[in-house]
């Protein structure tokens, strides 16, 4: 498509040398409202996917992220505050950028909303993997019937396809019933489920050092607080 273009060196697609293989991805989260079920889910179906997380969720939330990496899922850079490429300055954008980077630790990266400027593009190429996708769900609208978001995946998904939804609360109600729909007749047409990077290089499960910090402080927080009530 011709706005691939805009994006030049990201993937939209990662096709299977051999068979046929999918990338189930999910932008966001984490949220403790959604990803927990997300997570089971996906136990249930057998498949592996990857979280592109918010920076600063993952800073309220850092026991998901340490969750997602447990049950041997891949993780991504979706920036700090979800914002809006086209309408940030590219110096702007790579800080914010930076400071989901100390989070989460990721070589692979996706704008929100897909949207970048060509300098913006230049400088995250530079540190980056930038992963957009070719399947989009548009689970997040209201106004889709989860029947319409089904026919988006049958339609359009095919070998080395990245499909995104999202584990949020506006896309919720669609992707709790669209996603396990989506996998079952996925795996049903014979589609391995892969990990943004299994093709690549080996999955880094390890946790950043400032995710460590973050769970270490409130282990001690919730220490102190035992010994007040003693």
């Amino acid at each position: 498509m011709w706005y691939r273009a805009l994006i030049p060196g990201a993937r939209w697609r990662i096709p299977a040398r051999e068979g046929k293989s999918i990338y189930l991805t999910f932008d966001d989260g984490p949220i403790p409202e959604v990803t927990p079920w997300v997570l089971d889910e996906l136990d249930r179906l057998g498949v592996k996917a990857t979280f592109f997380c918010v920076g600063d969720n993952v800073r309220k939330y850092p026991d998901l992220l340490v969750e997602i990496l447990r049950r041997g899922h891949g993780i991504g850079n979706h920036t700090y505050h979800h914002i809006q490429g086209l309408k940030t300055s590219a110096n702007r954008y790579l800080e914010d950028v930076e400071k989901a980077d100390a989070l989460i630790g990721s070589r692979y990266f996706r704008p929100p909303h897909g949207h970048l400027r060509l300098s913006q593009i230049k400088k995250l190429s530079n540190r980056f993997d930038l992963i957009m996708w070719d399947v989009v769900t548009r689970d997040y609208n209201a106004s889709l019937s989860p029947e319409t978001i089904m026919g988006y995946v049958r339609r359009y998904a095919r070998n080395g396809s990245i499909i995104v939804f999202h584990d949020s609360l506006k896309a919720q109600k669609n992707m709790r019933i669209v996603m396990p729909q989506a996998v079952e007749w996925l795996l049903e047409q014979g589609y391995r489920f892969m990990r943004i990077g299994d093709d690549l290089d080996p999955i880094d499960t390890s946790l950043p050092s400032r995710i460590r910090e973050i769970i270490s402080m409130g282990q001690d927080e919730e220490q102190s607080s035992s010994s007040l009530l003693l």
